[in-house]
């Protein structure tokens, strides 16, 4: 055996173990670039997994990513620590992260709360370092299922239907994008392809995964399934039909986010009394509100579709409270004390929120909360209070972006209806009433 033969393998193993091995101590460097793979929920299904990972100076960033990879959307990560082997991406404004470790281009681990003793939901994730999507590609012959459908269902929200939307094709796989909506919200992007069967859609973002099918049937209509479960309805297989095909069959359409919540009293200002985050209680007979137009936004941090809205609100703070607008946002929360106020923070630096946040309890407490309310059951809704103190309307629930033509719709006619409101002459004496 010759000495000058054993120093290099050993240099090399050296190497070997440093770039690979579990247990060494990496860089950032390699941790960088985009990884992919698959979340295991609901016991067995797959959903594809995007997440990229990049440094700038001494901070690691990072963010899932869904749908097309020339322009994905993203849901970013609060921080990332490496530590060793070990890596931990927090989502703060959800409470959330993926605790796992590193080995080579292999990177293992779980998403769930942030709160260790809460195991609720907890899903694997298997990454690797990829580029390319790890999907198989889609198979050409892609039936045209773009535009608006009507799902029939009977929910406990008392909704008879909801809308299930897909886009155009989009990128190089021809990805569909598709969402349901809700009377309290939508699904939130659902991206995927033709698979000579059916369109397997989903996402896995901050707030968590989800996956459907979409199988188009011989009558004309679409047989669609969650594969996560239903969440919102006591089966996860449900009928797709054309608005005009639902009329023919006398189904209803599904439910005017402003007539799902109405108040007792339209002629009685609309009152509410809460503590904001530094125990300062805040009125409608305050004087900063008198006057003034107000919109009051029930949500929680906890409600994605909440996440949603605050963009919009900010905005539309921003945009017209010089003019006579007002916002305050309502938030009542899951009655965990280990991630409800952290997480409500995190909510609030996350979306830049400058108008007040008050304290209204937890989700149980709702309709004690709001008395003046009927069928007060959405996350989030919001009342328009016109410079009398009165409700001018009620909006339930929130179009995010992942419902393309439904978000464009809700921002041009919320700004339209603050807008009308302004122009209104406030009373001279206007009537307050308050909550005991």
């Amino acid at each position: 055996m010759r000495v000058r033969n054993i120093i290099p393998a050993v240099l090399l193993a050296l190497l070997f173990a440093t770039r690979y091995g579990a247990g060494q101590t990496n860089s950032s460097s390699t941790i960088t670039g985009v990884w992919r793979g698959y979340a295991t929920a609901a016991g067995s299904q797959q959903v594809p997994v995007a997440l990229r990972i990049t440094k700038n100076g001494p901070t690691l960033n990072a963010a899932f990513l869904n749908g097309p990879a020339e322009h994905p959307e993203e849901s970013p990560a609060s921080t990332v620590q490496l530590d060793g082997s070990h890596v931990t991406i927090t989502f703060d404004y959800f409470a959330r992260q993926f605790a796992g470790s590193l080995d080579g281009d292999t990177l293992q681990g779980t998403f769930g709360s942030v709160n260790p003793k809460n195991t609720r939901g907890t899903t694997p994730i298997t990454l690797h370092r990829l580029e390319k999507s790890v999907d198989p590609p889609a198979v050409a012959g892609a039936p045209d299922i773009h535009g608006s459908w009507e799902i029939a269902t009977k929910s406990s929200k008392g909704e008879s239907a909801w809308e299930f939307r897909a886009d155009e094709p989009v990128g190089a796989r021809h990805l569909v994008k598709t969402v349901i909506q809700r009377i309290d919200g939508d699904t939130g992007s659902l991206w995927g392809s033709w698979n000579g069967t059916a369109f397997t859609v989903g996402h896995f973002t901050a707030a968590g995964p989800a996956l459907y099918t979409v199988t188009p049937q011989a009558d004309g209509t679409l047989l669609i399934k969650s594969l996560l479960g239903a969440g919102h309805a006591p089966t996860a297989d449900w009928i797709a039909r054309r608005p005009e095909e639902a009329r023919k069959e006398n189904l209803a359409a599904p439910t005017d986010p402003t007539q799902q919540t109405t108040v007792k009293d339209p002629s009685a200002p609309f009152a509410f009394r809460f503590p904001d985050l530094a125990g300062k209680t805040v009125s409608n007979t305050d004087p900063q509100f008198q006057g003034k137009v107000v919109i009051v936004s029930i949500g929680g941090s906890w409600c994605p579709n909440c996440h949603d809205e605050a963009p919009l609100l900010e905005s539309l703070y921003k945009r017209f409270h010089s003019k006579g607008l007002e916002i305050v946002n309502v938030d009542f929360e899951q009655g965990d004390p280990d991630t409800d106020l952290p997480r409500l923070h995190a909510f609030i630096e996350h979306y830049g929120i400058t108008y007040p946040v008050l304290v209204g309890g937890t989700t149980d407490q709702l309709a004690e909360a709001f008395p003046q309310a009927v069928n007060l059951n959405c996350w989030p809704t919001s009342f328009f209070l016109g410079r009398d103190g009165l409700v001018k309307e009620v909006h339930a629930g929130f179009a995010g972006p992942g419902n393309t033509d439904g978000h464009v719709a809700l921002e041009r006619d919320v700004t339209a209806f603050v807008e009308k409101l302004l122009a209104e002459k406030a009373p001279e004496h206007p009537v307050q009433t308050a909550l005991n």
